[in-house]
């Protein structure tokens, strides 16, 4: 297939120090490192508002005025609340985003469920530098009282760690949610994610994640043919049925799967319509691969292992197909 560039381009590029392409990046392949540093994908249209993922799109607007910036931002806060909106009671708590970006997510979590504490974890340090920038404030001050007119105010602490989702660099039974905002798309195996995100809950801790799928190995070989993300190294197209069966086996409870597609794909498809700035037609084939079968979106949740931390104990692949859900 004809390669085309990645719906950044040339916009937002900025050089790094020591790495002028963007790569060279430890335990990063080098276009997820060039696409997350030199291009901030966080900078272009597609992703206005700097959370880097496709939104959620609860009830979208009527088809009588063109989707705004305003929309967009909201379904991307909007995927994240329906992620955190799987923790029961997350008040006091303290939680991982597994792949944190700018930290957005991290504060809104703060903000909007009352954690005790968000640890924002990424694999670029160019992300880790921005999520810092981002929530200066935050990060010198710490909670601070709302003001009147004001949102309310994060509850709890931030940090922001480097880290691959393989090597979580956190103690075992350390943490009570582990999330992840489309991210696990990147990773370029899902088993060593499993086994930490497993290894970091505490005993009553439940891991959410949510990202794209391919529906099943045929989908998966035909993807790259069509979006260049799978082709060039950016994305890996795991199977939604496998992704499940790899979180049992690392020994997570009662894993189950919620297919969101219909309310993600086809409102982001709209406002790229919208986009003159997009030089590429190709980020709107999301949709075409959504209509034909060959992926989706979704959402997964787990419950840690009885007794917590232990990778690999109890799970298998018919403990996740018993229990997903469609």
């Amino acid at each position: 297939m004809t390669q085309q560039s990645h719906p950044a381009g040339d916009a937002g590029r900025r050089k790094q120090p020591g790495r002028p392409d963007g790569s060279g990046v430890p335990d990063l392949p080098d276009r997820v490192a060039k696409i997350y540093g030199d291009l901030d994908l966080s900078t272009v249209p597609a992703f206005a508002g700097g959370f880097i993922n496709f939104g959620y799109w609860e009830q979208p607007p009527g088809a009588d005025r063109p989707l705004t910036v305003a929309d967009r931002v909201r379904s991307e806060e909007d995927l994240y609340r329906l992620v955190l909106s799987a923790f029961d009671r997350p008040a006091g708590r303290t939680a991982l985003e597994v792949g944190c970006g700018r930290g957005l997510g991290c504060a809104l979590a703060l903000r909007e469920f009352d954690l005790g504490s968000v640890i924002g974890l990424d694999a670029h340090p160019d992300q880790i530098a921005r999520a810092r920038e981002a929530n200066a404030a935050l990060l010198a001050n710490g909670p601070t009282p709302a003001t009147p007119g004001s949102p309310p105010a994060p509850s709890g602490a931030l940090t922001f760690v480097r880290g691959i989702a393989a090597r979580i660099p956190l103690p075992d039974a350390s943490v009570d949610c582990v999330y992840s905002v489309e991210a696990a798309q990147h990773f370029r195996e899902l088993t060593g994610f499993a086994r930490e995100a497993t290894r970091v809950l505490r005993p009553d801790g439940r891991l959410a994640l949510t990202t794209f799928f391919a529906r099943g190995p045929e989908a998966a070989r035909a993807l790259p043919e069509l979006l260049p993300p799978y082709a060039d190294g950016l994305d890996v197209p795991h199977v939604i049925d496998e992704a499940a069966a790899t979180l049992a086996d690392a020994g997570l409870r009662d894993v189950r799967v919620r297919a969101i597609g219909d309310r993600v794909w086809a409102s982001y498809d709209r406002y790229m319509a919208q986009q003159p700035e997009l030089r590429d037609e190709w980020p709107r084939r999301y949709l075409r691969a959504y209509e034909t079968g060959l992926l989706d979106y979704y959402v997964l949740t787990a419950e840690a292992p009885d007794g917590g931390g232990g990778a690999g104990e109890g799970g298998s692949a018919a403990t996740a197909a018993a229990s997903t859900a469609r």
